[in-house]
């Protein structure tokens, strides 16, 4: 089975990452993307997540975040910040019935995000880059859409009586 590679929104895997427009409400309010709700958790200030969530693109949300970054209460790749990620994926997937769809249909494929281009920074804690043929990178984002799709397809039934607590097996059996 292929990878699914999160790159450009535009591309196949594009759904996946934060970029790409699928509206989230947290907290009785709407979120342009995943991306704009991830930045405004890592800030109390109700002034800062509203400019965020204010802002028209998830590149502007991030750039506005990143403006107030000395105002952060949660460090960018902390259990925290992990935290909020998996919440920020659970609450797409959960709200876009056809992502839950598409996740759970993945079956056994690796979900990586792609950072060769940006090897540097978040880049290979979010995602990995393709070296020599192999990921390289702790590849988290796509680490939690594996957990994800492990959760959804055990509540689906989909565990084919699988005694283990190993997601990660489970995740590897698709639906009937």
């Amino acid at each position: 089975m292929n990878d699914i590679v999160i790159g450009k929104v535009k591309d196949e895997g594009g759904c996946w990452g934060n970029m790409a427009p699928f509206p989230i409400e947290f907290d009785g309010k709407r979120w342009l993307t995943s991306e704009a709700l991830f930045q405004a958790m890592r800030f109390e200030d109700e002034d800062v997540r509203d400019a965020i969530r204010n802002e028209k693109s998830p590149m502007g949300a991030k750039m506005k975040a990143k403006k107030n970054k000395e105002k952060m209460v949660v460090v960018p790749m902390s259990e925290a910040d992990l935290e909020n990620m998996r919440l920020v994926l659970r609450l797409k997937v959960e709200q876009h019935s056809e992502l839950q769809e598409m996740l759970i249909e993945s079956g056994e494929a690796f979900i990586v995000e792609d950072c060769t281009r940006r090897q540097r920074g978040s880049g290979l804690f979010w995602g990995a880059a393709l070296i020599d043929g192999e990921w390289v990178g702790q590849n988290w984002l796509g680490e939690l859409w594996i957990e994800l799709r492990a959760d959804f397809g055990l509540r689906r039934g989909c565990s084919h009586g699988a005694g283990s607590d190993d997601l990660y097996a489970i995740a590897e059996r698709r639906c009937a």
